[in-house]
């Protein structure tokens, strides 16, 4: 039975306040009714085209393996709950995330591992629970893991981040020692372009237990003090005083520095100049190349600087592209460290760019290292600076030499990667990326080969002119008697 409006409007005017009762409940009844449906309308409009079909969207997963960790990478639009759970026998890491869409997380991770994953042999995903995705990592052997997330920054979102350690990181000294050992002849050495005369440096033999010291010059002290007979031919000495040259590709993994116009990203630029400026480092006697990263993948600016002195590095040689609001500005530059202010506008917005790469590439706030954070502190640089400007001078005359300037004198920053206390660092900015036509050069192998070659000239006209700068201390040579590699190895 309704009741129409005529009939209420009377019971309404009756006076009756029993009826009056009745008729308001009824009405309130009706409201209640169209709310609720109103709700179920909404609620069911997201469900088909909103992200929350299962809880929150993971908008990419990625996977960045190097040997020195692999780092993996989950995106989203808000920060995900987690909890990490590492399994033995076999070795294991169990990641549940809770309140994540599982359609999402499983088509981002398809795909996503490579075959040669030094720590990860597997990756699969699942419903544990309701509410909880539970995410499993088959690993390869004993790890040590960190998991930390990253507001948004840049064109990223929310980012949970697991970076896989080996539970033993190789010692990158030893590393070096041996793959010199390994080296039974050295390398063809490729046509050059002229560098003038070779390298000075001093040459140290290898030292065999009970076996005598052979002299190295024609007047050679001896430790009583009597000058010995310089002998017809003197024998090539087995162990040489190598100049250690740390090669750092600037950027890598989540944070892809500049871009070009035609999409070129600075990480993938640096990097090929790097290992150019290895190869070419490699072939000169007396000298050898490390790189403190040699693929895409993240490494935090303070690892940079110490990988270079863990391998006790004489010089430190950072490759950048820059990039500027303006698509004409174009050139080379070089840059050291300064301790009291960049020396022009255009150099302190360069550093500060650069010193944001940890934002966005990512770095674990909660692991401090004490004594490398008093290292990098330390402020007694000012020799090493010194020496800094005077690396830079050589390296930039070359450069001008191939190519146009940004500025013809050296710059100076506060550039947190050139904070190594003891170790002359440079940064090289190879050109503008954001001007096209310095984009395609940057691209350009010749190009590369030119700079690598110039960067060459640099250092070799350094140490020409300044020899003493060598470090003492034998950064590696070949075939190292093997009593004297655990006296390096507790001590690199």
């Amino acid at each position: 039975m309704r009741i129409g409006p005529e009939i209420a409007r009377r019971l309404f005017l009756s006076g009756n306040l029993l009826l009056k009762l009745v008729l308001l409940g009824f009405v309130a009844l009706l409201l209640s009714q169209l709310v609720v449906a109103t709700v179920r309308a909404q609620d069911s409009g997201r469900a088909v085209s909103g992200p929350a079909r299962g809880g929150e969207t993971v908008r990419a997963v990625r996977i960045w393996p190097a040997q020195d960790y692999t780092r993996v990478t989950l995106e989203s639009k808000a920060s995900i709950a987690h909890s990490l759970l590492a399994v033995k026998n076999p070795e294991r890491l169990v990641l549940d995330l809770q309140d994540v869409d599982y359609q999402s997380l499983a088509q981002e991770i398809a795909g996503k591992l490579g075959n040669d994953d030094p720590y990860i042999s597997a990756l699969r995903a699942g419903r544990f629970k309701p509410g909880v995705v539970r995410l499993v990592f088959d690993l390869k052997g004993e790890v040590k893991p960190q998991i930390f997330t990253l507001k948004p920054v840049g064109e990223y979102g929310h980012r949970l981040v697991l970076d896989i350690y080996p539970a033993k990181p190789a010692d990158p000294l030893m590393a070096l020692l041996d793959k010199t050992d390994a080296k039974e002849t050295p390398p063809a050495e490729p046509p050059r372009e002229a560098q003038g005369p070779p390298l000075p440096l001093r040459m140290e033999p290898e030292v065999h237990p009970g076996a005598p010291i052979a002299p190295q010059e024609p007047r050679a002290e001896t430790r009583a003090g009597k000058s010995a007979p310089a002998p017809a031919e003197p024998a090539k000495p087995a162990v040489q005083r190598l100049v250690t040259v740390a090669i750092d590709a600037g950027h890598g993994g989540e944070d892809p520095g500049a871009r070009g116009r035609r999409g070129t990203q600075e990480k993938q630029v640096t990097l090929m100049i790097a290992r150019r400026l290895k190869a070419v480092i490699d072939a000169e006697p007396g000298m050898r190349g490390v790189l403190t990263r040699d693929g895409d993948y993240f490494v935090p600016l303070v690892m940079r600087v110490e990988k270079a002195r863990r391998v006790k590095a004489d010089l430190f040689v950072s490759i950048h592209a820059d990039a500027f609001i303006k698509p004409h500005a174009r050139g080379s530059s070089v840059f050291a460290l300064s301790e009291r202010g960049a020396t022009s506008a255009a150099a302190r917005w360069l550093a500060k760019r650069e010193n944001a790469a940890d934002l966005i590439g990512g770095v674990n706030l909660d692991v401090k290292d004490k004594h490398l954070a008093q290292t990098l502190l330390d402020l007694s640089q000012t020799a090493t600076i010194q020496d800094s400007l005077k690396l830079a001078r050589s390296v930039l005359g070359e450069i001008g030499s191939i190519t146009t300037l940004h500025k013809e004198a050296v710059e100076q920053a506060g550039f947190a990667v050139l904070k190594a206390p003891d170790i002359p660092s440079i940064l090289v900015e190879t050109a503008f990326i954001s001007n096209p036509e310095e984009e395609s050069k940057l691209n350009d192998e010749a190009y590369q080969d030119k700079l690598a070659h110039a960067v060459l000239r640099g250092i070799r006209r350094h140490f020409t002119r300044n020899p003493s700068l060598t470090r003492p201390i034998v950064a590696a040579a070949p075939r190292v008697p093997a009593s004297v590699k655990p006296i390096l190895a507790a001590n690199p």
